[in-house]
């Protein structure tokens, strides 16, 4: 959520900000200074009506001790109450009116943000690696796995629908094995707290990080009275875990990873990856958390996305780096960088990973705050996340980049070790 403060006082700086990310939010803006200006009118009324309530109260006491009559102390007491509720009662309404607006704009770009319109305009910051020069027609994923026989769309399309698939055999133990490497990697030399979390969520929870109210349809809500939901990211439930607290600025950085199944409905997505395991309904990640103070955010960022870039190092799988524009950033980024690795088959980079700072949009959303030196005044801690990495899609670019031309699978050396020693994927999808 936006600082409603900071929008009061800023209000041509946060139109200029929404417009550079595609939102003319004018009308919203003018809304929000409205309900903000009746706000501030009721606020003092609503105070100096309390304070003459308790005082008329020490008269009814000093009237009393007296003697004398107090009745007509009694009757401006009921009236002056009834005003309060009244005006207490517009102010509730208000404050929800300004909840509203704000809950659905998304967060001001930071300044070294690219202005841009969609992808196209995103920009390259580095690029690592060098493509693999095949002597044969490389294959895709959706072709090798099932005749290794290590992915079986069809049956998963007969027990679950579309977008869903069965890893079998080498296939789910390269998947195991990915998971296992990349939480030991960031565990141990990035210095990540591993956290399993839940897997559903309440409808607070996802607030908190921004997917609420305004991307409901992209979430899958447990049927009945459940106020639960199957969560689109770690993020959601790592983030949340320190929801509601003040946390001791001298302990941050707090670095968290998690490895969780991920579940979204993709809605508008329809049509698009349809083929493969770019775009499922279930899939499985590892997860960066960051809860950081706001002037070492952006260091912090840099080192996030580095520690994701690392995993495709170690694999030897070439890459590259975007900053995204204004225009192609999610709800609650205020900078983000894609990391997108190299697939032969569709000769074209394909994103792995987004590494997002969301400076105080989430943690205002959440009420998430520290003080600087364990004392003093709180103010909102910056989150940030990042996917380090997605791993069904680090299995789909092994699977292509390491393909020989008898149909086997050669394993990566730094995953070696998560596979038992093994080598090679054979063409009947056993290992060895």
């Amino acid at each position: 959520m936006l600082d409603p403060v900071f929008v009061r006082d800023h209000l041509d700086e946060v139109r200029q900000g929404l417009l550079s990310r595609g939102l003319d939010a004018s009308t919203e803006l003018e809304q929000l200074a409205s309900f903000e200006a009746h706000r501030r009118r009721l606020i003092p009324q609503v105070e100096g009506l309390k304070r003459e309530q308790n005082t008329a109260g020490d008269e009814v006491a000093r009237a009393k001790r007296q003697g004398l009559d107090a009745s007509h102390i009694f009757e401006a007491n009921k009236q002056r109450a009834q005003r309060i509720k009244q005006l207490e009662f517009e102010l509730e309404g208000t404050e929800r009116q300004r909840t509203q607006i704000l809950d659905v704009l998304p967060n001001l770009p930071h300044a070294s943000v690219p202005r841009g319109t969609s992808a196209a305009d995103n920009q390259v910051v580095r690029t690592w690696g060098e493509q693999r020069v095949f002597d044969f027609t490389p294959k895709a994923h959706w072709d090798l796995g099932p005749e290794l026989g290590i992915i079986d769309f069809d049956r998963a399309t007969k027990v679950s629908g579309s977008r869903f698939a069965f890893l079998i055999g080498a296939g789910a133990q390269l998947e195991r094995a990915l998971i296992n490497f990349m939480l030991t990697l960031h565990s141990g030399e990035h210095g990540y707290t591993e956290v399993e979390p839940p897997f559903l969520v309440s409808s607070a929870t996802l607030y908190g990080t921004g997917q609420l109210p305004k991307f409901g349809p992209d979430l899958f809500k447990i049927a009945g009275e459940w106020d639960l939901y199957l969560i689109p990211t770690a993020e959601v439930p790592v983030t949340n875990l320190h929801r509601g607290e003040i946390l001791d600025g001298r302990r941050l950085p707090l670095k968290y990873t998690s490895y969780t199944p991920c579940f979204r409905s993709e809605a508008g997505s329809y049509g698009a990856d349809v083929r493969g395991l770019i775009r499922q309904h279930q899939f499985d990640k590892v997860e960066l958390v960051k809860f950081t103070t706001p002037d070492t955010s952006y260091d912090e960022l840099d080192a996030l996305t580095a520690n994701a870039e690392r995993v495709l190092q170690l694999l030897g799988l070439p890459y590259r780096t975007m900053v995204l524009c204004t225009g192609d950033m999610g709800f609650s980024a205020a900078k983000t960088y894609d990391i997108e690795v190299w697939l032969p088959s569709q000769n074209a980079y394909r994103e792995i990973s987004s590494c997002s700072n969301c400076e105080a949009f989430q943690a205002r959303r959440a009420n998430i705050k520290f003080r600087p030196q364990g004392t003093g005044k709180a103010e909102h801690v910056h989150t940030l996340n990042g996917s380090g990495l997605a791993v069904g899609r680090t299995l789909i670019a092994i699977l292509e980049n390491y393909q020989q031309a008898d149909g086997t699978i050669t394993i990566p050396e730094a995953l070696r070790p998560f596979m038992g020693g093994r080598e090679v994927i054979g063409p009947d999808g056993s290992t060895r």
